[in-house]
This record gives C-alpha cells, structure tokens and sequence, in this order.
C-alpha cells in the first residue's frame, strides 16, 4: 500500500518552491566562485548607485531586517568589498562605502548574474519571458499584500486573485 504525499508536488506551489529552491542553489555556486554570499548583490548594488548609505537606509531599501544587513555589510567588509565609516556630521551613525575591490567586483557579480538568468530562462522565446516577468510581478504583488495585510478571521474566506481578475 502507497501512502500519498501530504501535498500535491505538481501544485503550482510545490512547482514554484523547487524552482526557488533550485534558482537559490545555482546562485550560490555561482556566486561563491567570486567570493559573494547570495544575499550580497543587492547590498553592492545600491552602493554601486549611492555610495555611501547607512545600515537604515540599506534595510529601507532592500526591505529586510536590520540583523541582515549587519550580518551582510560585515562578511562585505571582511571579504575587503566595503568599508563602513562613522558619519561626519553624527558619529553614532556608520556609513557604508565600496572599497577598490568592492567597485572591481561588479563586472564579475553582474557577468554571475546574467549566466543565472540565461541558464534558467533557456529555451524561453522573448514572448515567454514578457509573460513570465509579468506573471511572477502579479504573484509577487499578491503575496506583498499578503504579506502587509493584518491576519483576521476573514482571511479563511479570502481567495487568492486569479489570472484575468488583476486590478492595477
């Protein structure tokens, strides 16, 4: 007698999960090969474009907890990427800056990048990708409200927005 799974693992759930899972896994190969963390990237991009930020306007920005940050601008900072300095004109607040290496790594981080985006999206004509960038916005848009939305008892009853329902 075969016991079934406890969910369906061909659910567009399951499907999404093994994907994530499997997108996470391959950024970390690839971007362990240049010395980066998977969380990493973000952080040096917005240095790339505004040298120079706080731990708070970081954590604003990437919209994660300020542990996160701190635990990324400090492995940053021991792999030689960035700097932090304490701000001229408040010295309880630290700055953080890219140093030579840091600057110097983005032509590799973005070159990672961009082989994890073409080996995942491999085989997809311009029109699939048109729709899966829109179709991963929605859901992504749907578990934001989700995610900010206080628990009720109502939410038993809520129904997830359905494709064709979208509301912009």
């Amino acid at each position: 007698m075969s016991t079934s799974p406890p969910f369906d693992t061909d659910s567009l759930d399951a499907l999404l999960a093994q994907v994530c899972r499997l997108h996470y896994t391959r950024a970390h190969l690839l971007l362990e090969e240049i010395g980066l963390y998977r969380g990493q990237p973000p952080v040096l991009f917005h240095l790339y474009h505004q040298d120079g930020l706080t731990h708070t306007e970081l954590v604003n920005r990437l919209e994660v907890t300020p542990a996160t940050i701190t635990k990324s601008v400090q492995r940053l900072e021991r792999a030689g990427f960035v700097t932090r300095v304490s701000d001229t004109k408040d010295q309880r607040v630290m700055r953080v800056y890219l140093t030579e290496a840091g600057r110097a790594i983005q032509r590799d981080m973005l070159a990672c990048l961009r082989r994890l985006e073409e080996e995942t999206f491999a085989g997809f004509d311009p029109e699939d990708r048109d729709l899966m960038r829109r179709l991963l916005a929605r859901a992504r848009a749907n578990l934001t409200r989700a995610v900010r939305r206080p628990m009720s008892t109502d939410d038993e009853n809520d129904e997830p927005e359905m494709a064709g329902t979208h509301t912009a």
